[in-house]
């Protein structure tokens, strides 16, 4: 199987099947555990399995996600996996139809409202999980003086790092690894 692609959204049908937030969770489910069954997903999501089963439809007519047949031990088992790793837009390509650019906006927030919520999660961990960490965890937050182009150029580079970080090989030492979700925001503003 090839290795996934980077998606450009460029259509805003594509983003309102996004713009929902357990939809928005299962892609990041299957990112981090793979290809799963119907079954998988309602465990890891705590959902009913005839609620996933309706959005991975959703999903799977806007083209994010595909089902994986080859994966499947009998003719009843039903896999499915992400179509690309990863999804990417800006909002300023839906600027020339106010419906698109409103669902665009809407996709943007729902994805700032979860990072947002598994940053809140882990600060409300017991306090046995943030002892196991250590000091693995981190904020940081710079201001800077940037043209445009030097905050795309910035942009390019960090998700080139993560990249790196993502698709490297796991080590096989026996140490177990946990998910761990990063995110950062670049973006113009005033202190």
């Amino acid at each position: 199987m090839e290795k996934p692609t980077v998606r450009h959204v460029t259509d805003s049908r594509v983003l309102a099947a996004l713009a929902h937030p357990l939809r928005r969770r299962l892609m990041d489910v299957f990112k981090v555990y793979g290809p799963s069954t119907v079954g998988q997903l309602a465990e890891r999501t705590g959902q009913a399995p005839a609620n996933v089963s309706h959005h991975l439809k959703v999903l799977a007519a806007a083209d994010l996600v595909l089902e994986a047949p080859e994966l499947a031990r009998d003719r009843r088992e039903r896999w499915w996996r992400l179509r690309d790793r990863a999804v990417r837009w800006s909002n300023t390509e839906f600027d020339a139809d106010p419906a698109a650019r409103a669902v665009a906006d809407a996709a943007s927030s729902l994805n700032l409202d979860r990072h947002v919520a598994l940053v809140r999660a882990w600060h409300a961990a017991p306090d046995e999980a943030h002892a196991a960490w250590a000091d693995g965890p981190f904020s940081t937050d710079k201001w800077l003086r940037l043209t445009p182009s030097e905050l795309a150029r910035l942009s390019r580079e960090i998700t080139e790092l993560l990249d790196r970080w993502a698709d490297r090989p796991v080590p096989d030492d026996g140490q177990r690894r946990e998910p761990v979700f990063l995110f950062a925001h670049g973006v113009p503003g005033q202190p």
